[in-house]
């Protein structure tokens, strides 16, 4: 059976590398919009609405005027923006969230994919939450060093021209502390305390890393990193995409230095727990195109379809 697939925003970074994963399916017929009618709504409502699998790739505004033109109650929606990702309805586009999510995503007609940074930081802590050893109440900071393809087209552009002396170094932003991220961040490990939160872009087109520091004091009674690192173990055991790395990674140590772009051209995730006697840096580590965007969108589309999760991927 092929499935139909269209792509609303398939001249975006993302949109373009959902083509790329869709290009290769046998099983997949993707639908195009002429370039002349990318603007127009009643096309682009015909498309949305003849497709069993449609992917906004558009901003918040335009995601929301997409979703209203969709009547036909077959078509699923991936939201691959932040509109719809705290929104009561929308099916989390995380597989590996917890036990049942495969379901919702399964059952669900709206998808709301999640962001890059949010996916690294939702996989780190949810866990930990579900667990008790971290309490929904704790302060949590983190921090995230990104490649420049996560800030679009505009910054592609800025990177790749060169001969900015200020692109040469990494760039925190972020820094009114209302990063986009930070409601699914919440929504979505049940932290009850806004996390403090500041991003990192630095001169490398993908990969991503977010670190996360804890004081084992402030955990649960007696919590040591053995037990943070078996949680992530228990929790993710089977997950194809997600690869619970050694306690203390050696090969990490080894060189001293955190490759933030290993995990480049898979839709893997990559968890490590660092530690000493009373302090531990969590850290998760992603294709930034891969499984914090495209690749998300594509497995969860797998997943609703009811097909092998890693088809294509």
């Amino acid at each position: 059976m092929k499935y139909r697939a269209f792509v609303d925003g398939q001249e975006g970074t993302t949109g373009l590398r959902i083509h790329e994963y869709l290009a290769q399916r046998g099983d997949i017929e993707v639908l195009r919009i002429d370039a002349d009618k990318r603007k127009d709504a009643a096309e682009r409502a015909r498309l949305l609405n003849a497709a069993d699998v449609a992917f906004l790739c558009l901003p918040d505004v335009a995601a929301r005027e997409a979703a209203a033109l969709v009547t036909n109650p077959k078509t699923c929606l991936i939201d691959a923006s932040t509109a719809h990702r705290t929104t009561p309805g929308w099916a989390y586009g995380l597989p590996e969230l917890a036990p049942g999510q495969r379901e919702l995503i399964r059952a669900g007609k709206r998808i709301s994919n999640p962001g890059c940074h949010a996916s690294a930081f939702i996989l780190l802590l949810r866990p930990l939450v579900d667990a008790g050893l971290v309490p929904a109440t704790l302060p949590v900071s983190a921090s995230s060093i990104t490649g420049y393809s996560g800030g679009g087209k505009k910054m592609i552009e800025q990177y790749e021209a060169g001969g900015d002396a200020l692109l040469d170094s990494p760039r925190p932003y972020g820094l009114t502390l209302a990063h986009k991220h930070v409601p699914e961040m919440m929504t979505h490990t049940g932290l009850s305390t806004r996390p403090v939160f500041m991003p990192i872009v630095g001169k490398f087109y993908k990969g991503l890393s977010v670190s996360v520091p804890l004081h084992l004091s402030q955990l649960g009674s007696a919590c040591t990193a053995q037990d943070l690192h078996g949680v992530f173990e228990k929790r993710y055991a089977g997950e194809r995409f997600i690869r619970v790395m050694p306690l203390r990674d050696p090969a990490t140590l080894e060189s001293g230095f955190f490759d933030v772009q290993a995990c480049n051209d898979t839709n893997r995730v990559d968890i490590f727990v660092f530690a000493n006697d009373s302090q531990v840096i969590l850290m998760a580590r992603l294709d930034n195109l891969g499984k914090g965007a495209s690749g998300a969108a594509v497995q969860a589309m797998n997943v609703h379809l009811g097909l092998d999760e890693s088809l294509g991927l």
